[in-house]
C-alpha cells in the first residue's frame, strides 16, 4: 500500500510553503505517520549550506527529507540549472521520487520552487506537471497583503485548467496585529477562488523549537490538515 501524496506550491517566492509543509509534517508526525518531505530542486543555496529540507528537519524531528537537484543562484529552477551547466530535474523524475518514498512512507510532501509554474526545464515543465503526473493535490499557500487575491485566483485558476485538485489555501504568515487587508482577505481568499481557507500560520512559526512549532502547527493549520484552526472573524 502507497502512502498520500499531497504537493505544496505558492502563489510566489517567499510566502511561506516550507513552514507549512514542515507544519503539515509536524501534524503527521505527531499522530504517528511516517512522513518524507521532497524538494525536487533547491535553488540560491550553494553546496554544503542547509536549503529548505533541512529546515523542514530542525523543525520536524524523525521525518525523511530528499532534495534531488541544487543550483547555487536564486533563480528559477530552469534558469539556474542552465547557467550552472547543471541537467535540470524533470517533472517525471520528481513525480518517480516521490512515488518511491511514498511506498514506504504515510504521507509525502513535494514542495515546489516559487509558484506553480515556475519552470523546472526549459522546455516548460513545472510543478503543476508533477501533481499531474502524481494525480496528487495540490495545496496553495499565500499571504494576506495586497496583491494576494489575485495571485491566489491565478492560481487556483491555473489548477482547475490542468484539471488538479486544489486542497485549499493556506495564509503562510499570519501577522500579529493583523492589518484591514488580512482581515478582509480572510474571508475574500475562499469568497474569489472558491477552494477552503484551511490555515494561518502565525508569522514567525519557522523560528520556534520542534515542541512550540508543532503547537502553533495545530493552531494554526484546520482539521482538514490535522490541526484546530478555525477562521477569525472580523
Amino acid at each position: 500500500m502507497t502512502g498520500e501524496i499531497l504537493v505544496v506550491t505558492g502563489t510566489g517566492t517567499g510566502v511561506g510553503k516550507t513552514v507549512v509543509t514542515a507544519a503539515v509534517a509536524a501534524l503527521a508526525r505527531a499522530r504517528g505517520r511516517r512522513v518524507a518531505v521532497l524538494k525536487p530542486a533547491q535553488t540560491g543555496v550553494g553546496a554544503g549550506e542547509p536549503g529548505d529540507v533541512a529546515d523542514v528537519a530542525r523543525l520536524v524531528p524523525g521525518i525523511t527529507t530528499c532534495e534531488l537537484a541544487r543550483f547555487p543562484e536564486p533563480l528559477a529552477p530552469a534558469t539556474a540549472a542552465r547557467r550552472a551547466a547543471l541537467p535540470p530535474v524533470t517533472p517525471v523524475e520528481a513525480a518517480d521520487a516521490a512515488r518511491k518514498l511514498a511506498t514506504d512512507h504515510d504521507l509525502v510532501l513535494v514542495e515546489g520552487a516559487g509558484g506553480l509554474l515556475v519552470r523546472f526545464t526549459d522546455d516548460g515543465g513545472t510543478l503543476a506537471d508533477t501533481a499531474a503526473a502524481l494525480d496528487a493535490p495540490v495545496l496553495v499557500v499565500a499571504t494576506v497583503e495586497l496583491g494576494t487575491l489575485n495571485h491566489t485566483e491565478l492560481t487556483v485558476e491555473a489548477l482547475r485548467a490542468r484539471d488538479l485538485i486544489c486542497a485549499g489555501v493556506v495564509v503562510g504568515a499570519w501577522p500579529a496585529t493583523p492589518h484591514l487587508a488580512a482581515m478582509c482577505n480572510l474571508t475574500d481568499l475562499p469568497a474569489v477562488t472558491g477552494v477552503p481557507l484551511v490555515g494561518a500560520l502565525p508569522d514567525g512559526a519557522g523560528a520556534l523549537p520542534p515542541g512550540e512549532f508543532v503547537a502553533a502547527a495545530r493552531h494554526g493549520l484546520g482539521s482538514a490538515l490535522g490541526g484546530e484552526w478555525q477562521t477569525p472573524g472580523p
